[in-house]
């Protein structure tokens, strides 16, 4: 894939850039077991697509739990910036690539659930941050990642029609989400998520492990 085709690309975060799974199904763990629960098979893929508030709807729903919305993703958010700040990976070759893309005078975008708050110490901590020219956030938008609300907020704000950018996603919604706005998409295979690699290859238009094949 030669990326020098496009005039943006738009990345996700989780999953795609940094290695932050682990963290988020740790935190999981943590606060439902805190409340009595294991963490069921499905949850993490569920919410994986979601922004806080609607994860933090969904997860009261599912587990009647008596705090209200905001103090559940309060206590998320203070768990997670913690980790965002100090202790997340990135993908394996991903800070060099953002560069290269920057430096060769291509866009480049962030469409994440993650807020302002998580994204930037990560970014920042890894040397990617100030090569991005656009943040938007599923909360800037109505629906979540498996529609192609995000992208087209995201390439809108580098000035680039879809058919100009690439999306690089790690989950089978953002894919299908990004492919329905007209991107051309690319599948990093997320150990995390070895059941939905299939999928990811029959749905994406390139797929790879980490940046260094690309």
């Amino acid at each position: 894939m030669d990326f020098k085709n496009f005039k943006g690309v738009i990345f996700d975060l989780d999953g795609t850039l940094v290695e932050s799974h682990g963290v988020w199904a740790q935190i999981d763990a943590d606060f439902l077991g805190e409340r009595g629960f294991a963490v069921p098979d499905d949850y993490g893929k569920v919410v994986s697509a979601m922004d806080f508030t609607q994860a933090a709807v969904y997860t009261r729903q599912r587990f009647s739990l008596d705090e209200s919305i905001e103090q559940i993703c309060a206590c998320w958010h203070d768990m997670a910036i913690r980790h965002y700040t100090n202790d997340i990976a990135a993908v394996n070759g991903a800070s060099d690539f953002v560069r290269r893309l920057h430096q060769s005078g291509v866009k480049l975008a962030l469409a994440t659930a993650s807020s302002k708050e998580l994204y930037e110490p990560v970014l920042r901590r890894h040397g990617m941050l100030g090569y991005f020219d656009f943040f938007a956030t599923t909360k800037d938008v109505e629906r979540g990642k498996g529609f192609p609300d995000i992208y087209l907020y995201a390439a809108k704000g580098l000035g680039f029609e879809p058919c100009e950018c690439a999306v690089i996603e790690d989950i089978v919604e953002g894919v299908s989400g990004a492919k329905l706005g007209g991107f051309t998409v690319g599948a990093r295979l997320n150990p995390h998520y070895t059941n939905d690699h299939a999928e990811l290859r029959r749905t994406a238009d390139f797929c790879f492990a980490d940046f260094t094949e690309l």
